[in-house]
């Protein structure tokens, strides 16, 4: 646990990100929504300032409304905080609006590769991962 000074000024920076996690500052995490506990998550791991923020299927079993809210949260994060996000996510079309580098991976290889514009642009792509 922490106990540098700073502790204060960072549970505050999380709770402007998740303010529900305030709401539920006195609540056991495992009773938590599914949500929840993924902003619960993502704010236990910006409290130790890393550089970089691995995320491993954030929206996994959220609501739609949910995976909107934590997205635009994290592209927050990512733009004002200067903050790396390696990201592994199946929704593709979300995956494109947060990053800025896109590996795709199709059984272990790396398929196709470059910024977000030019893989959306590739037809094949498109067709294979984004139903258009």
């Amino acid at each position: 646990m922490r106990r540098d000074r700073s502790v204060a000024g960072d549970t505050a920076r999380v709770f402007g990100y998740f303010p529900v996690l305030k709401k539920r500052l006195h609540q056991q995490a495992g009773t938590l929504s599914g949500g929840e506990q993924q902003m619960l998550a993502i704010g236990r791991a910006l409290m130790s300032r890393p550089r970089l923020l691995l995320l491993d299927e954030p929206s996994f079993g959220l609501a739609p409304i949910l995976v909107q809210e934590i997205f635009r949260i994290l592209k927050v994060i990512n733009q004002e905080e200067r903050m790396g996000i390696l990201l592994v996510e199946q929704n593709a079309r979300l995956a494109l609006d947060l990053v800025g580098q896109v590996f795709l991976l199709e059984t272990g290889q790396v398929v196709a590769s470059g910024p977000p514009q030019q893989i959306a642009a590739d037809e094949s792509v498109r067709r294979a991962y984004l139903g258009q």
